[in-house]
């Protein structure tokens, strides 16, 4: 019978333990717990260990808090100008509120879907084709801003709303195409006509450059030449005046020497004591000198005036007997 008990007594005590343990629920890293007690919203869980009383309470909700994504099916909206596309669109979202989330509406995900299309819908036909492929940016904020401002009571904050395609009909696209053909044609040729034009601006460039260093290497080169001219010039003048410099010395020196040789000879006459026959003879010598010169006045000193009758007739006697000799 003891056995019995104790064996019993076991028993309640693994069972009580497997329900405390049962009882300990532990809220991962992100996530928030909703609790309910009888049916009843009591408490949210934060991250970490707690414990839950059986029966009375119960995990209504684990909602998870990291910010998701969610990529809708495209969307057929129709544009200002009755243009028909399609639109799939990606919205960021969070969850900031686990009780709003969990008994504000019963599908947030096909509310959040429902809605965004409906705001495309409503941006986009307000807008024509060319704004609307042109004007993602401004679509995006609308949305984000107005699904922003609904999802609020859910208990949700939507991040950031993107059109991830815009797809319009086919011929529109086959339009859009040959009208972006057309466009980069014009720039091709824009851009050629401006290469060509700045090709001949730097041509033209070149040969101003070209011409002016030209004309600065023929002024240069004459500048040049002037100078090499005046320096052969004055070189040329310096020789010459070096020459009749050393001519004029040369004569000078030549001079010198006569007069030193003829005051050297009279002096060796007037040592050797000549009588007057030699200095009449010596008289006669330097008038035949001073006649053979270029002046055109004779002065003759009375002393020699017989002697130069006397050769004067000597002269004319000589010649008389040579011509009648021929």
């Amino acid at each position: 019978m003891d056995e019995i008990i104790a064996y019993i007594i076991i028993g309640l005590i693994i069972f009580l333990v497997l329900v405390a343990v049962s009882c300990i629920r532990i809220v991962p890293q992100a996530h928030v717990f909703v609790i309910e007690r009888l049916g009843t919203f009591r408490t949210e869980w934060q991250t970490g260990p707690h414990l839950l009383i059986p029966i009375l309470d119960r995990v209504a909700r684990r909602v998870s808090v990291k910010e998701r994504v969610v990529d809708f099916k495209p969307q057929q909206v129709i544009t200002k100008d009755n243009v028909t596309m399609q639109i799939d669109t990606v919205v960021f979202f969070q969850v900031t509120d686990a009780k709003k989330y969990t008994y504000g509406i019963e599908n947030p995900m096909m509310a959040i879907e429902n809605f965004t299309a409906t705001t495309l819908r409503n941006i986009i036909g307000e807008l024509e084709l060319d704004s609307t492929l042109t004007s993602r940016d401004v679509i995006n904020n609308k949305i984000t801003a107005i699904l922003d401002e609904e999802t609020d009571r859910w208990g949700i904050k939507v991040i950031r709303v993107e059109l991830k395609n815009i797809l319009p009909p086919r011929e529109i696209q086959d339009s859009m195409e040959k009208q972006m053909k057309a466009e980069r044609e014009r720039r091709e040729k824009i851009l050629q006509a401006e290469g060509e034009k700045k090709a001949q601006v730097l041509v033209a460039e070149a040969e101003k450059e070209s011409k002016i260093l030209r004309a600065q290497a023929d002024k240069e080169a004459e500048i040049l030449r002037a100078t090499a001219e005046k320096e052969a010039m004055i070189l040329r003048a310096e020789a010459i005046r070096e020459q009749k410099i050393r001519v004029a010395d040369g004569e000078a020196q030549a001079i010198a020497s006569v007069q030193q040789a003829l005051a050297e000879s009279l002096e060796r006459l007037n040592q050797a004591n000549p009588n007057q026959n030699v200095l009449q003879l010596k008289a006669l010598e330097a008038f035949g000198k001073a006649a053979d010169g270029k002046a055109t006045k004779l002065i003759i000193p009375s002393e020699i005036q017989g002697l130069a009758g006397l050769a004067a007739g000597l002269k004319a006697v000589t010649e008389t007997t040579e011509e009648e000799a021929k």
